[in-house]
C-alpha cells in the first residue's frame, strides 16, 4: 500500500496547488483570506471527526504547547495563497518545497554534519542554486517576453520584488514550523498535535470570515470558491494519506522522493492546465530545485 499511498499524497498535493491557485488568481484581494477559511473549515470537519469517532486526546494544555508550531505553518499558508496572484504556479510550487532543504541547513547548524552525507550535502545546495537563479532569471527577464510568454495563460504578471518575495518567506516560515514541529513531537502525541493544527486552522478561518463577510462585506460567489474548497480537500487528503505513507518504516526510503517530487506534478498540471509558459533559464532553475527535492527524499530516513 505504500506506493498507492505515496501516489495518492503525491496527486493531492499537486491537486491542492492547481486548485489553490486556480482558487486565487485574480483580482479578488481577499482570496487569499478565502482561502484560508475553506481549507479551516475543512480541517475543521475532520478534526471534529478525529475528535469524536476516532477518540483523539485534546486540551487546551495541548493547544497552547502547538500553537507556535501551528501558527508557523498557517502564517506560511496564508503568504503562499497570497503569492499565488504574483507568480505563476511553475515559479512558486518548488521555491514552496525548498524549505525541506531549510530544515537541513536548520539541522546542520544546530546539529552538526555526522548524520549527513554527501548527496544531501550536495541536494542542500542544489536547492538553494536553483532558487537564487530563479530570482536571478525572474529580475532580469525582458518585459516583453515575459508578456508573450503569459499570454497564452491569460494571466499577466508584472515583473516585482513580491512576487518571490512571499514564496520564499512560506519556505521559510514552513521550514522554521517543521523543524519546531521535530522538538515539539518529542513530548506531544502526533494525532493530538495535527488535531490541533487543524482547531487553530479552523480558528484562524472563522476569524477570516468574521473579517471578509461581515467587516468587509465582500461577497462568497459559489462559482468562484468552489475551487478553493476542492483545493482544502486535496490538501487534507494528501495529509491523511501521506501519514499512513510516511508511516511504513520498511518502504519510506522509496516514499519519501516520491512525495517529495510532488512540485513536478505542480509544474506539469500548471503546463496543462493554466497554460503556463516558462523560458528555458526558468526551466533549468525549476529543474535544478525539483532534482535537490527528490534527492533529499531519498535519503529522507
Amino acid at each position: 500500500m505504500w506506493f498507492w499511498l505515496s501516489m495518492i499524497t503525491l496527486l493531492c498535493w499537486s491537486g491542492s496547488d492547481l486548485f489553490s491557485k486556480i482558487g486565487c488568481r485574480g483580482q479578488d484581494r481577499y482570496a487569499h483570506l478565502k482561502m484560508v477559511m475553506a481549507v479551516g473549515l475543512v480541517m475543521g470537519i475532520h478534526a471534529a471527526y478525529e475528535l469524536f469517532v476516532g477518540g483523539t486526546e485534546i486540551s487546551f494544555s495541548i493547544l497552547l504547547t502547538y500553537l507556535p508550531v501551528s501558527a508557523l505553518y498557517i502564517l506560511s499558508m496564508a503568504l503562499g495563497y497570497l503569492g499565488l496572484r504574483y507568480i505563476e504556479l511553475s515559479i512558486s510550487s518548488p521555491i514552496c518545497n525548498s524549505s525541506g532543504a531549510l530544515v537541513a541547513v536548520l539541522i546542520l547548524i544546530t546539529g552538526g554534519i555526522r548524520d549527513v552525507n554527501g548527496w544531501q550535502l550536495a541536494a542542500v545546495a542544489l536547492v538553494c542554486l536553483g532558487v537564487v537563479c530563479l530570482g536571478v532569471v525572474e529580475a532580469n527577464e525582458d518585459d516583453d517576453l515575459r508578456a508573450l510568454r503569459q499570454e497564452a495563460s491569460n494571466c499577466k504578471y508584472a515583473k516585482s520584488a513580491l512576487a518571490l518575495i512571499l514564496p520564499v518567506l512560506y519556505c521559510l516560515l514552513d521550514a522554521l514550523g517543521t523543524f519546531a514541529d521535530s522538538l515539539v513531537l518529542r513530548t506531544l502525541n502526533e494525532d493530538s498535535a495535527n488535531v490541533s493544527y487543524e482547531l487553530t486552522f479552523f480558528l484562524c478561518a472563522v476569524v477570516s470570515f468574521i473579517y471578509v463577510v461581515l467587516v468587509k462585506k465582500q461577497p462568497l460567489v459559489p462559482r468562484q470558491e468552489a475551487p478553493k474548497y476542492v483545493g482544502a480537500l486535496c490538501e487534507t487528503a494528501g495529509q491523511f494519506a501521506y501519514i499512513y505513507a510516511i508511516g511504513d518504516e520498511e518502504h519510506v526510503v522509496m516514499a519519501a522522493p516520491i512525495i517529495s517530487a510532488y512540485c513536478v506534478a505542480s509544474v506539469l498540471w500548471s503546463r496543462i492546465f493554466l497554460k503556463e509558459k516558462l523560458s528555458a533559464k526558468h526551466y533549468v532553475a525549476v529543474a535544478a530545485v525539483i532534482v535537490g527535492i527528490v534527492i533529499l527524499g531519498v535519503f529522507d530516513a
